[in-house]
């Protein structure tokens, strides 16, 4: 029995040792992809004009760094760029846009933005749910809750809004 317990402690970082190794190498292919779609994209839209989707793209990755005064830059050019664009990919940009704005604490402008995505499409959850953030941010709890809830009109199971909901309802109580 006691031959084995070395051979089991071995197996068993071996194992561990395995799985810490695909992660980290997982890991390293993700990133190096993404650093390798933002220098592609940087050089291209440097020296030409891009489509909406590519300055999207760009202004996703200038998100994901938390380099957030360049996404709006880049998200206003997608825009600019996106006349011809049907409403949903419009509604994606403002989002972005407002999530940007969310991001360096300027709520009124990323509410702005949230609504123009809700004008263009009004079952956008993701942008509904980040309207409401924005309310609460401001400290506006019924317009906060009321966004909440309509996320939970179109998606009952939405684990966000029922707790942001809940959380409100509560305080809208206690008030």
């Amino acid at each position: 029995m006691e031959s084995y317990l070395p051979i089991v402690y071995l197996s068993i970082l071996l194992v561990l040792l395995s799985g810490t190794t695909f992660a980290i190498l997982r890991q390293i292919f993700k990133t190096r992809k993404v650093e390798t779609s933002f220098s592609r994209l940087q050089n291209k839209l440097k020296n030409e004009k891009g489509t909406p989707q590519e300055y999207y793209e760009l202004g996703s990755i200038y998100l994901d760094k938390k380099l957030f005064a360049q996404s709006i830059n880049i998200f206003q050019k997608a825009l600019k760029e996106s006349e011809n664009e049907d409403a949903e990919n419009k509604a994606l940009i403002y989002n972005g846009l407002g999530f940007s704005y969310f991001a360096q604490e300027q709520y009124d402008l990323a509410i702005r933005q949230y609504k123009e995505a809700l004008k263009l499409n009004p079952n956008y959850v993701t942008a509904i749910n980040n309207l409401g953030h924005a309310y609460e941010k401001k400290k506006l709890t019924a317009p906060a809750l009321q966004a909440y809830e309509d996320v939970l009109k179109i998606e009952p199971n939405n684990q966000i809004a029922k707790r942001r909901a809940e959380s409100l309802r509560k305080r809208l109580v206690t008030s």
